[in-house]
């Protein structure tokens, strides 16, 4: 099925409505009063072609690097793109051309947290990130919102799209997925990088924690309004209390919060927060299936400082995967992609220079399911 061209039939001049424009005043007025506290937006210009994307990201970075560097103010431009899956609109960015490359956001983010990887990356790869159904401006329907449903829309978005085989890139729920989409669909999966993963160790956030209580559904809609009405002291003192040090890792979960201001984001988020944590944890655990991966070059990417999974879950997974890389980013915190991302996009560069797409035929399989793993204690 062909990407659609999601222009606004409500504009008069033929060009979609920008997201802030679309937004209700509420959230216009949030959205100004954390500017100084979240991190640049990408900016955006609208196109109207036929063929074309209604919305093109120009190929400016306004991420600078940690360690100085800043990335190229010359990148290739991302396309922004709609298309329909099994009747529901799913929203995705892409660039560039070559062996391709997919990223999965975590919960409450969107695709657009991958924007300045996608530059780095798609000069020389087709780089694919798509909005997970019940974020961003992807359908929030009321469905299964499980880590094999997400894993199953991306094959799903990629065979659309005419990728067989990819490199899966996952962020925190999204590493979840990422993980998933490589035990449910191993024919499809070359490489697997997990940033900052859900789903290898018990330990999370207490924020998410309560918002898997019971009730947590009537809570949710007050909290939003609860923070904006603090001053900036009591914000930057709230954070640190859920062990949000860093700027970026507070303007990054109060920009998901923000976005959970209609009832279909909300119920969207509880079903799909349930379905992997509940108030003791992370109920979802890859470990007991990571032996599966022995052939698959895997790569772990984790802030020292992550404030929402611990760095020992990263360090866990690495001696549990021999062969695998781990790379921590000392001064960063649950998005080492954002904090650093020059650093980022050279680490994941590196690694997909220097590894071989893996093969998995039937018969491998077959052996390392009937070794199966060491006993769980």
């Amino acid at each position: 099925m062909a990407p659609t061209d999601p222009v606004s039939p409500a504009s008069p001049t033929g060009l979609r409505r920008s997201a802030a424009c679309s937004q209700p005043p509420a959230r216009r007025s949030a959205e100004r009063w954390f500017a100084p506290f979240c991190r640049c937006r990408v900016s955006r210009r609208h196109v109207r072609r036929p063929g074309l994307p209604s919305r093109v990201y120009p190929g400016e970075s306004p991420y600078p690097g940690r360690g100085g560097g800043v990335l190229s103010r010359t990148m290739p431009e991302i396309g922004e793109n709609e298309l329909t899956l099994h009747g529901h609109r799913v929203r995705y960015l892409s660039a560039g051309s070559g062996p391709p490359v997919v990223l999965i956001h975590g919960i409450t983010s969107t695709a657009d947290t991958w924007a300045p990887a996608m530059r780095g990356l798609s000069r020389g790869h087709t780089v694919i990130a798509p909005d997970l159904l019940g974020h961003g401006a992807s359908a929030k329907p009321r469905g299964d919102y499980s880590l094999g449903a997400y894993a199953s829309g991306i094959r799903d978005l990629l065979a659309t799209l005419g990728h067989d085989r990819v490199t899966v890139v996952g962020h925190s729920l999204g590493g979840g997925v990422a993980m998933q989409f490589a035990y449910q669909f191993p024919e499809r999966t070359e490489r697997l990088v997990l940033v900052s993963s859900g789903g290898l160790g018990r330990e999370v956030n207490l924020l998410l924690r309560a918002a898997a209580l019971p009730g947590a559904e009537l809570v949710l809609p007050l909290l939003v309004p609860n923070w904006l009405g603090s001053a900036v002291g009591g914000i930057g003192w709230a954070g640190a209390r859920l062990g949000l040090r860093t700027r970026l890792d507070l303007s990054e979960v109060l920009r998901g919060f923000l976005s959970l201001n209609d009832s279909e984001a909300r119920a969207a988020f509880l079903h799909t927060l349930r379905a992997v944590i509940d108030p003791g944890g992370q109920r979802v655990n890859g470990h007991d299936r990571l032996y599966l991966a022995a052939h698959l070059p895997t790569l772990l990417v984790w802030g020292e400082a992550d404030p929402i999974i611990p760095v020992a879950h990263g360090r866990g997974a690495h001696a549990a995967m021999p062969g695998s890389r781990l790379e921590v980013f000392h001064a960063s915190g649950h998005f080492p992609h954002l904090d650093d991302a020059v650093r980022f996009i050279d680490v994941l560069s590196d690694f997909l220079a220097t590894t071989e797409p893996a093969t998995l035929d039937v018969e491998t399989l077959r052996s390392r399911l009937r070794d199966g793993a060491p006993l769980a204690a």
